[in-house]
């Protein structure tokens, strides 16, 4: 693959995962109150879908940020936990739901295997490039 499809592969990347990193919160504050999400997940499921998503949104935003190494890394996990922050205090204003600490700390177990796939990724790529 040439430098330029390469460069244009990765400018597409980055908008889908801008996509992404965009609307996974807008689908957690759309979704989320919904009368169909309340009780949707039974514990330990729930973490499980909690962590799952944040990883992914850690990615993204990683990803999407355009930076490498220590930034990319910083980038998603906070992006993600803020998002994660939100969330939970959305959910306090929500009928029959509820916001607590451990689906916070799913959040932020979430994002550090996120941010831990972009730390690979970003070591990878330089193993391979030199």
């Amino acid at each position: 693959m040439d430098e330029s499809a390469l460069s244009r592969l990765q400018q597409a990347l980055r908008v889908l995962a801008l996509l992404v990193a965009l609307g996974l919160p807008a689908g957690l504050w759309w979704g989320g109150g919904q009368p169909v999400a309340v009780g949707l997940l039974r514990p330990p499921w729930d973490k499980l879908a909690h962590a799952g998503v944040f990883a992914i949104l850690a990615c993204a935003i990683g990803y999407a940020s355009g930076w490498r190494g220590g930034r990319m890394l910083l980038a998603g996990f906070v992006g993600a936990m803020l998002v994660g922050l939100v969330d939970e205090w959305h959910q306090l204003h929500l009928p029959g739901r509820s916001a607590g600490l451990d689906d916070l700390a799913a959040d932020a177990v979430g994002a550090a295997m996120g941010s831990s796939a972009l730390l690979i990724r970003d070591r990878a790529r330089a193993w391979l490039l030199r």
